[in-house]
């Protein structure tokens, strides 16, 4: 949102992390609601086949367009004076609702999904929320190394991702500035 030189950013590994927590838990719910069904394999090969897919996923997610990530952090400029920095709640809530019925969609799905394979699907989405907070903590150390914290353009991230099409760069400020630490928690 530009108005008289003014960008509005957003931190990028809040970007990121935002939907670890929701994916984790609803696909960790789905889980153990899928294993109140027997399904077709039976919870014992659906547990197994779910615990390895949790690991494929969590490393896919965490290590996929890593290459994006490090180009744009070491193209990265300033921020402005007057660019505004977006609080973490208000990314988040943003990123949240804007993802709400693929949330819903995809734990409906795990537990829809336990009728063939008890708990596979739900621990194929815990996974895939494990490996968001990985990413987030990477670009946590990431930003910690460098003593910079990575901003992207609001309306270029839009509801997407912080690498997407439309992100023509990102911006940098001190590792102080807003209210997020580095890899998008909270700060203490």
């Amino acid at each position: 949102m530009a108005r008289g030189g003014q960008q509005s950013l957003a931190r990028v590994a809040v970007i990121v992390r935002a939907g670890s927590a929701p994916l984790f838990w609803l696909g960790v719910l789905s889980a153990a609601l899928g294993l109140l069904l027997p399904g077709l394999t039976g919870r014992r090969v659906g547990g197994y086949a779910g615990a390895a897919l949790f690991v494929v996923c969590a490393a896919l997610v965490a290590l996929v367009r890593r290459g994006r990530y490090r180009a744009w952090a070491e193209r990265a400029s300033r921020a402005g004076k007057f660019d505004f920095l977006q609080d973490r709640a208000v990314t988040l809530r943003h990123w949240r609702r804007a993802h709400r019925w693929w949330l819903v969609g995809a734990f409906v799905l795990g537990v829809a999904s336990s009728f063939a394979a008890p708990a596979v699907l739900g621990l194929a989405f815990a996974g895939a929320g494990a490996g968001l907070r990985l990413k987030a903590g990477w670009l946590g150390r990431r930003e910690r190394r460098d003593e910079r914290a990575l901003w992207v353009r609001t309306d270029w991230a839009g509801t997407g991702s912080p690498v997407g099409k439309r992100v023509k760069g990102y911006r940098t400020t001190g590792l102080a500035a807003g209210d997020a630490a580095p890899g998008g928690a909270r700060r203490r």
